[in-house]
């Protein structure tokens, strides 16, 4: 399973991932991969994603290494005085930490591949800084994951809201292959079941999972190590000349409906770039919110998502059946656009409680998205205070922190951000403890 641990200075983190070897006692070698697959991290701040399935002999391994085919992070800011963006694009050397032993034993077990990122040293570095700017400082921690007989949270091998797009269907709908989200020709393929409890949203039925269909997924890892989803969620069944990206947007226009996204990652028929996939128009588009969220209508506000309530720094996926990128102000005519859950990393201010939830008031960096894109040209400024997010959690909140929750320190919170009148409202699904800002 694939992981991160970072604040919210970078924009996007992807490296592919050519081997990862484990040594026992003995200095016997197993190798953990039997083919090269690539990951986004950064978009799994705080929760997990599976990246491979494997056979490895029960032993106690006392050491792990690994080789890359390249990594590369962006670090995303406004040019001063105008509304171009830039992105720091860096190579940074990875290593493996394994802070201790791990026995591997039983039928099935987790292994969590988790992405530790240094506090950049202030902000995003400017053009002209691009030359003397130093790398981003990184290592991979590897720790075994305990898969519980009903997965509950990321910890014990739930994973939630996996992107991608169905490769291939099995017989009866029941079974699918599906290559995630990730700008490379090695994603993490995942072969996943269906059965009578499966919530099937945005399609009338089974039948309607067909190769090509982009989908975001709640699965539970099995404790014979296969998947079962417990929710499929058919982003579009548009599938001629379809293009998936996701990842975080940093302008929305105020003259035309055209906003710029950050490509984390992408996937189908338009060519892909690191740095971003680039402007969009969604005039047409499809709004919706993920179908993770089962409480949306109890909040204490109106969680809405669309054209009028779209702010930069905002977490989406976007579909498009464009073949060629087209002049301003049309630009990618999008089909589908995705409130997505997103991780952010702040100080806590104050809590009180608001009926079945608590509220948390949290504080944000000024390198994070939602204020250092808030106010720039051609843009209505569209939020009342950018620097801070209202959380609200419930009984359903997964409660991950050791830290106890108290004004001052510093968490990671894992929901879905609202534009809510000018104020930011997060439904937080998870509670991590935070990271150095």
């Amino acid at each position: 399973m694939a992981s991160s641990t970072a604040n919210d200075q970078l924009s996007a983190f992807t490296t592919t991932l050519l081997s990862l070897t484990l040594t026992n006692q003995a200095g016997k070698t197993v190798n953990v991969l039997t083919s090269p697959v690539s990951e986004e991290f950064i978009h799994l701040n705080g929760h997990v994603e599976p990246i491979a399935t494997v056979s490895i002999p029960q032993d106690t391994y006392v050491s792990a290494s690994a080789t890359y085919g390249g990594a590369t992070n962006v670090c995303s800011a406004q040019y001063p005085g105008t509304s171009n963006t830039d992105y720091f694009i860096s190579e940074a050397n990875e290593t493996i930490n394994l802070p201790n032993s791990i026995t591997v034993d039983g039928t099935a077990m987790g292994l969590l591949l988790d992405l530790k990122v240094d506090p950049y040293p202030g902000q995003c570095p400017t053009a002209a800084e691009f030359p003397s700017a130093p790398p981003v400082t990184s290592a991979f921690d590897l720790t075994p994951l305990t898969i519980a007989a009903q997965p509950t949270n990321s910890t014990n091998g739930l994973a939630l809201g996996l992107e991608g797009t169905i490769s291939s269907v099995g017989s009866g709908a029941t079974e699918l292959s599906v290559n995630g989200l990730v700008t490379s020709q090695t994603p993490p393929t995942w072969q996943v079941s269906l059965n009578s409890s499966t919530v099937l949203q945005g399609i009338s039925g089974a039948s309607q999972l067909a190769a090509g269909v982009p989908v975001d997924m709640d699965v539970a890892l099995q404790q014979d190590g296969s998947l079962v989803a417990t929710r499929v969620s058919a982003i579009s069944t548009e599938t001629t000349n379809l293009t998936v990206a996701g990842g975080p947007l940093t302008l929305v226009s105020n003259t035309t409906p055209v906003a710029d996204l950050i490509g984390q990652a992408q996937q189908g028929y338009l060519p892909t770039g690191l740095g971003g996939f680039g402007y969009v128009n969604f005039d047409n588009s499809q709004f919706q919110t993920s179908g993770q969220y089962k409480n949306l209508t109890s909040l204490p506000f109106t969680p809405t998502f669309n054209s009028a309530t779209v702010v930069p720094g905002q977490a989406v996926t976007v579909t498009t059946q464009a073949t060629a990128n087209l002049p301003d102000p049309l630009y990618f005519p999008l089909t589908a656009m995705v409130l997505r859950p997103q991780t952010i990393n702040g100080t806590v201010t104050s809590i009180s409680n608001q009926g079945s939830f608590t509220e948390y008031t949290v504080t944000l960096q000024p390198y994070d998205l939602f204020p250092e894109f808030a106010v720039q040209p051609g843009q209505t400024t569209l939020l009342t205070n950018p620097n801070t997010v209202v959380v609200y959690a419930d009984n359903n909140t997964q409660m991950l922190n050791k830290a106890s929750l108290a004004a001052g320190s510093i968490f990671r919170f894992y929901g879905l951000v609202f534009n809510d009148n000018g104020t930011l409202r997060m439904d937080c699904a998870q509670i991590n403890d935070g990271v150095t800002e």
